[in-house]
């Protein structure tokens, strides 16, 4: 008993180790924060929790907090981490060694003693022994006493899930399900090899998407890189293009000139001639002007130069080039462009065709589904079945309401999806932030900051978002509803699809992460396959 008191202030009863976020409940009993949840989890369906060591039971269940020193009485007890327990060292020794001991190799759960290979010898050669239970020495030999009655810990209670001695099936576990460690062990292991295969395979998957987004990645990359080499190498043609261009059009506009020149050299020189010619002839002019003969007067003849050759066109001819030049990149760019909207072109969706625009395929997620949902259609349908199915466990599963998410991310573009209930149901989108776990807002669909969501029902609809409802009296009926979201736009819009698509309700937010399809499952809830159609639904 040197660590009686100790064990009795500082172990769980649950797990039989040091206690960790130590956490005491309703009735003043005290365990480890997660033993206490784990354990109280099995009994959601019931309604009814209760503590394993004194049997008290609460309704609802208690809202477990860590304890904590109050720093205005007594000062924070620090726990003895410097002191570790026996059962904390990794190795032990011999209880039966005189002077050095030795290593043990076995321990002895009728005799709670370590042997080594020497003292374990007895055990195997006398028949004293016969009905005695060794096993590995693991250090843990006191996590395998029952710290009531000082036994072995030999049998398992079901109806508690702990593990205890012989002596507790007389009076604290009396009438409890009880089966041997053993037979628990098998059972416990089958679980587990089923829980293990599922992790193997979600393994599997995740590699096979792992090395499948790389493959795509590296495509991605070398794609770009081609294209880029491909754009340089046409833009440095095109330059060189240009070059020529520009070399012939001075090579033109010099040839011109020099033939210009010497089209003007001539009419110089027969210019000249012709003064001369004219001033020869001055004198009979003279007598011209004094005679009457106006024929003779009016036939003299008159010289002028009237050049063939415009440099006004050479210039206006390089003009025209670089116009064509730019008219075939516009051209191009434009049909480039055409395969990317710009957000002028987005115009709000009004007719079903518009919406199947943006329409994308949705499939539900089973890691999230909560335990009485039922997929089938190739996870295109999800129905609620009054019993417990199972299901591994997984941090992203609903576990306090009949919720489910799809697996794919919407963010930065238009998305447009449908739906098809019956039963009361809710339809929306979420954060992969949303909690998953317990009854309460934190959870639920519409009822937090992480989440907006549309309440059906036969008797109408309301819209949901961070704990605030509002009744829709006036909304168009339908049993079919279509989500239009439009994340960049920072909106999502509930349809009720009919020949005309009528708006039922729209939220305007602030989205910040990557947002998911979500449903609240009454009854059925059936994921449409679109196609992006004109014909009317």
């Amino acid at each position: 008993h040197r660590y009686s008191v100790i064990l009795l202030n500082l172990y769980c009863p649950l797990c039989a180790d040091a206690l960790r976020d130590p956490v005491t409940i309703p009735c003043g009993d005290t365990y480890c924060l997660e033993c206490i949840k784990i354990y109280w989890d099995q009994f959601d369906h019931m309604g009814v929790y209760s503590c394993p060591q004194c049997r008290a039971t609460f309704t609802p269940r208690p809202v477990l907090r860590r304890n904590l020193p109050d720093v205005n009485h007594e000062p924070r007890r620090q726990l003895p981490e410097l002191m570790p327990f026996p059962y904390m060292h990794r190795e032990s020794y011999c209880d039966f060694c005189v002077g050095r001991r030795n290593k043990a190799v076995k321990s002895c759960l009728m005799c709670l003693a370590y042997y080594c290979e020497t003292h374990v010898k007895p055990h195997y050669e006398s028949s004293t022994f016969k009905r005695h239970k060794l096993v590995d020495e693991t250090g843990h030999l006191d996590r395998k006493i029952c710290p009531h009655h000082e036994k072995g810990l030999e049998l398992f209670c079901r109806s508690d899930q702990m593990c205890i001695c012989v002596l507790c099936t007389v009076r604290e576990h009396r009438g409890h399900n009880i089966a041997s460690a053993e037979e628990e062990r098998i059972e416990k292991q089958k679980i587990l090899v089923v829980t293990q295969s599922e992790v193997q395979y979600i393994i599997q998957e995740r590699m096979k998407e792992l090395q499948e987004l790389k493959h795509n990645v590296d495509v991605l990359k070398s794609g770009a890189q081609r294209a880029q080499a491909e754009s340089d190498k046409t833009f440095h043609e095109m330059l060189q293009a240009v070059e020529r261009w520009k070399a012939e059009i001075n090579q033109m506009i010099m040839a011109n000139m020099q033939a210009a020149m010497g089209q003007a050299d001539g009419y110089v020189e027969r210019l000249e001639q012709e003064i001369m010619e004219l001033q020869r002839r001055d004198a009979e002019l003279r007598q011209i002007l004094e005679t009457e003969d106006n024929i003779h007067f009016l036939q003299v003849p008159a010289v002028l130069i009237n050049p063939q050759f415009s440099f006004g066109e050479m210039s206006k001819t390089a003009i025209d080039m670089k116009e064509h030049l730019d008219d075939i990149c516009k051209k191009e760019l434009s049909k480039i462009s055409k395969t990317v909207p710009s957000r002028a072109d987005l115009q709000e969706p009004k007719t079903r065709a518009d919406f199947l625009r943006y329409s994308c395929k949705m499939t539900f997620d089973p890691n999230t589904a909560y335990k009485e949902l039922v997929m089938s259609d190739g996870n295109q349908k999800v129905t609620r079945k009054k019993t417990v199915h199972f299901y591994p466990d997984h941090p992203e599963r609903f576990d306090g309401f009949s919720q489910v998410l799809c697996k794919e991310p919407l963010s930065g573009f238009r998305f447009y999806w449908e739906a098809e209930w019956t039963g009361e149901f809710s339809i929306g989108v979420a954060y992969r932030s949303i909690s998953r776990k317990g009854k309460n807002s934190h959870s639920l669909l519409g009822y937090n900051d992480k989440s907006w969501s549309l309440l059906c029902s036969d008797s109408g609809y309301s819209a949901w978002h961070s704990k605030v409802d509002r009744d829709l009296p006036d909304a168009p009926r339908a049993t079919r509803i279509g989500v239009y979201l439009d994340y960049a736009g920072n909106t999502v819009a509930f349809y009720a699809v009919k020949e005309n698509m009528e708006l039922i309700h729209k939220f305007k937010a602030q989205f910040s992460e990557p947002l998911y399809a979500g449903f609240g499952v009454g009854s059925s809830v059936t994921l449409c396959q679109l196609r992006q159609s004109h014909t009317p639904y």
